[in-house]
């Protein structure tokens, strides 16, 4: 699969508890207040330059649409949707 211009295909981390500084464990309820989410970068655009296959990045939850390719689950976001690489 390829995709063109500023797109990105990721592969969303499922997290299944999130721990607060002070300890608190948060369920996955409690979790949809937190905007930004984390993924796996699957494939690039030829326009995008700063980040490379297999980027840990988090990006706004509300970005981009799902695909499903192979029975596998993947979104598609644009570049300026990533606010964070690992």
């Amino acid at each position: 699969m390829k995709t063109v211009g500023k797109n990105i295909i990721i592969e969303p981390i499922k997290e299944t508890t999130t721990t607060t500084n002070g300890g608190l464990i948060l369920g996955e309820k409690q979790r949809e207040d937190i905007r930004y989410r984390q993924a796996k970068v699957i494939e690039l655009g030829d326009e995008v330059k700063v980040l490379k296959i297999g980027d840990h990045i988090y990006y706004d939850k509300t970005a981009g649409f799902n695909i499903e390719i192979n029975n596998n689950k993947y979104r598609v976001i644009k570049e300026f949707d990533v606010v964070i690489i690992l």
